[in-house]
């Protein structure tokens, strides 16, 4: 799947009035993502955009919950609040695990804390 296709995935699902508020929080949610992942296969099957931030050199000090998580990125996104973030990384994570199919979402959710499972759209996936 291509980078626009994505988007315009993210739109839809998160309900965004433009593809760049679409585009905004999946960079954001993609970022913080990929700083709480290792291995280079966790983006082999996404659009190289996709790839390119997931694979970002940031590294966590530590694994963030879903509570954490969110608040991270409500952070990140100007004007964002908790609930707005939550929409946010659920819109970007349930299309993100659509779209390279089961194996590589679980795999990801191999890596984090439990309950992000539900941000992917797949309760008790782990």
């Amino acid at each position: 799947m291509r980078w626009e296709a994505i988007l315009g995935h993210v739109q839809e699902r998160g309900k965004y009035a433009t593809p760049q508020k679409a585009e905004r929080s999946a960079r954001t949610v993609l970022a913080l993502l990929g700083a709480h992942l290792v291995g280079a296969e966790r983006a082999a099957r996404l659009p190289d955009t996709f790839a390119v931030i997931l694979l970002n050199p940031l590294q966590a000090t530590e694994p963030l919950s879903t509570e954490r998580f969110v608040r991270a990125t409500a952070a990140w996104i100007e004007g964002a609040t908790e609930q707005t973030a939550a929409w946010d990384v659920s819109a970007v994570l349930s299309v993100t695990a659509d779209a390279p199919g089961e194996g590589l979402a679980h795999r990801i959710l191999l890596q984090l804390p439990p309950g992000h499972d539900l941000l992917f759209g797949h309760p008790e996936h782990t």
